[in-house]
């Protein structure tokens, strides 16, 4: 169990460290702002969407290790993914780190790397700080803005 959890952590410091996809859009059609008044992490998420595929996504913002970790994984996943893909994986997402479910009964298809973060659910207090990107992505594609 603790390779498994000195994994867990390597990834999130990974992309903590360096994030994937962080910068402005260009042309974005989607966007929204997002924030966590608990414990004061912002993610700001732009979308190029050209017909019906994420093209280009891009995050900037202020936030823990698990909040940066959470969007740099959840920018690399989308791209390429149709609108519909798009919204499917966050509800599989919402759902693998806020469920009861015990772990091999959760829906994770398509969630690749982004698994790694399913560690939350043990924390209660750190589940807003990895679906805070996810929720902005999800008030992007509905063109409102997201406050958790």
């Amino acid at each position: 169990m603790s390779d498994i959890r000195e994994l867990y952590q390597q990834v999130i410091f990974d992309h903590y460290r360096s994030p994937h996809n962080r910068h402005d859009v260009d042309h974005a059609s989607h966007a929204a702002e997002g924030y966590n008044p608990l414990c004061g992490d912002r993610v700001k998420l732009a979308l190029r969407v050209e017909d019906g595929i994420v093209t280009e996504v891009g995050f900037d913002g202020e936030g823990c290790a698990i909040a940066t970790a959470s969007a740099s994984l959840m920018t690399d996943l989308i791209k390429g993914k149709t609108l519909e893909q798009a919204e499917a994986l966050i509800q599989r997402f919402h759902g693998m780190v806020t469920s009861e479910d015990e772990p091999a009964q959760r829906d994770t298809e398509g969630l690749g790397k982004t698994t790694i973060l399913a560690g939350v659910r043990e924390f209660p207090a750190r589940v807003k700080c990895a679906t805070l990107a996810w929720r902005t992505l999800e008030a992007a594609l509905q063109g409102a803005e997201h406050e958790e």
